[in-house]
């Protein structure tokens, strides 16, 4: 569900409050940063329009990978906040006062929240940030990239998942009347007509939605009241679109993941939008799919994207940097999936390399957990009268025939 504009268009946005339709591309700052790079920034691309974003996702990512991020890194995303709470993409210069000048956006203060309260022992500064998104919900419940903006699939989602990470109730938070998922579901579309069940990035000028598979893959989460890191979910994923069954958010949730299960029936991946790169698979919007098909249906929902992914992207990864390597993270998170085994690809060690060194791996941990989990099956097969072990095997050669994709990769921007 990253806010995969190109850096033109994001600020654009984020100025005019334009209604223009996130796109599948990441952002693409220049190679050669036009800003210092500071320590404990994550990544070596210019971080104009994405430092605290990526910082985010990279954090977040660790965590949930059991890795205990560099201090320094967590200092320099606190650093980032401004004294009313917000986030802009980039402060060059932390110790100066946020003014009116300073573009501070809803998409960066909300993924700061999801990776601080994350992290633990950042209240102060989590309860600032919601604070301030809360300051700037809009009339019909959501939100949009600026405040004062008009309300997106995306920047909503991700609030949502701010919110709900920082222990609020995303249903309560209401202005006008409206709460984030009445704005959510106003921007999904019916099951009749083209698109049935997707997500609008926002409607037109003239108040038509249109499919966009960037924004239904943040609208299913946004709308299940879950972040980035989402978890496997439990519902049996739609198989078509429906106009009943759940609740409103949680059908246009179910909605959505039918027309994502559908867009990946073919080859797997989701194409690119952009001019010239039609039909070119779209790593990062595959990867949020994943996410939002497992969180919605569980992990075998996301079996072909999944499989896909752990294939062939290692290359996009390696070049597009940490919030690739949390991406993929996140997928593998979402499914159940080894991320220091993906694809032949140790994703946790390829993000911790992009930044500064971390307080611990997670990978001893990780191990020691394996350990005990391989002594307790020994233990089990020894009760059983010397069956147990031949049955187990059995059993494992069966499942793996059924989940062998699960074990089967994003040029270099860190």
């Amino acid at each position: 569900m990253n806010v995969r504009r190109s850096a033109a268009v994001l600020a654009a946005t984020a100025v005019i409050g334009a209604a223009t339709p996130a796109v599948a591309a990441d952002p693409t700052p220049s190679a050669s940063p036009s800003v210092a790079l500071p320590s404990g920034l994550y990544g070596t691309a210019d971080p104009t329009y994405d430092g605290v974003w990526r910082q985010s996702l990279a954090l977040l990512a660790q965590d949930t990978a059991g890795v205990r991020p560099a201090g320094e890194a967590v200092d320099w995303l606190t650093g980032q906040q401004c004294a009313n709470g917000a986030f802009a993409a980039f402060r060059a210069e932390p110790a100066r006062a946020c003014d009116a000048e300073l573009m501070v956006d809803t998409n960066s203060t909300a993924a700061a929240v999801q990776a601080l309260a994350a992290l633990g022992s950042h209240e102060a500064a989590v309860q600032k940030a919601v604070g301030w998104l809360k300051s700037v919900q809009n009339a019909d419940g959501g939100w949009g990239y600026a405040a004062g903006g008009a309300s997106d699939t995306n920047s909503t989602s991700v609030v949502v998942g701010a919110l709900a990470a920082a222990g609020e109730k995303p249903a309560e938070v209401v202005k006008g009347g409206n709460s984030p998922y009445d704005a959510l579901v106003k921007l999904a579309l019916p099951c009749a007509g083209a698109g049935a069940g997707a997500f609008a990035y926002q409607p037109d000028k003239a108040g038509k939605l249109a499919a966009n598979a960037d924004a239904t893959a943040a609208g299913v989460l946004g709308a299940l009241g879950k972040g980035l890191a989402a978890g496997a979910g439990t519902k049996t994923d739609a198989a078509a679109c429906a106009d009943a069954g759940y609740p409103a958010p949680q059908q246009a949730a179910a909605n959505g993941a039918a027309y994502l299960a559908k867009a990946l029936q073919k080859d797997g991946y989701l194409t690119s939008v952009l001019p010239g790169a039609e039909n070119q698979p779209d790593y990062g919007n595959t990867a949020d799919a994943v996410v939002a098909l497992a969180a919605q249906g569980g992990a075998a929902s996301a079996g072909k994207p999944l499989k896909w992914l752990a294939a062939n992207s290692a290359a996009w990864a390696e070049q597009n940097g940490p919030a690739a390597y949390a991406q993929l993270v996140f997928a593998a998170h979402a499914t159940g999936t080894d991320p220091r085994a993906f694809g032949g690809t140790d994703l946790v060690a390829a993000l911790n390399a992009t930044g500064p060194a971390p307080e611990s791996t997670g990978k001893a941990a990780a191990q020691a957990s394996d350990d005990a989990a391989d002594r307790d099956d020994e233990d089990q097969d020894d009760s059983e009268d010397g069956y147990g072990t031949w049955w187990t095997v059995g059993v494992f050669l069966v499942a793996g025939i059924g989940i062998g994709f699960l074990i089967s990769g994003r040029k270099k921007r860190q």
